[in-house]
């Protein structure tokens, strides 16, 4: 049984014991940097400009690998001197292709996992798109589901 903390109010609520500390392991200062590379970022080179959870919809891991040395090498320069990249701009271009390397990773274990219940369950397969239909626009990046490339919706 979970340990119970009480505030001087009256309410009540469980221990945030073994829970993650976002707000403590992310620094507010980098998060709004890169949103602001991201942003950046957004217009393309023929001038059209992208949604902002356009990567999530998926690329090669290859691509992120790739574009990533490319990233960290300015990066290296840039902390030896020998480049004039900025440090907070090859920080952040870095960290898009790592998020990016991670986000697949975690979608392909997610759909590996989703379809060995979903081929297992006697019960009826509910279509992937059924399970994003009613997310709000508001929250994009949950309108990605990671079935949809298992079950070809798109």
């Amino acid at each position: 049984m979970g340990k119970i903390r009480e505030f001087e109010t009256g309410a009540t609520r469980d221990t945030d014991e073994g829970k993650p500390d976002y707000e403590g392991f992310l620094s507010p200062l980098v998060i709004e940097e890169f949103g602001k590379y991201m942003n950046k970022h957004r217009v393309q080179a023929n001038g059209t400009v992208r949604a902002s959870d356009n990567w999530q919809k998926g690329m090669p891991q290859e691509q992120y690998m790739k574009s990533g040395w490319r990233h960290f090498m300015d990066l290296w320069k840039a902390h030896r001197g020998l480049q004039s990249v900025p440090i907070p701009e090859a920080c952040c271009a870095l960290m898009f292709n790592v998020m990016g390397y991670l986000h697949e990773t975690l979608t392909r274990e997610v759909a590996a996992e989703a379809s060995a219940h979903v081929f297992m369950s006697p019960a009826p397969i509910t279509p992937a798109e059924k399970i994003t239909e009613n997310v709000p626009d508001a929250v994009p990046s949950m309108r990605y589901n990671p079935l949809a490339k298992l079950f070809h919706v798109k």
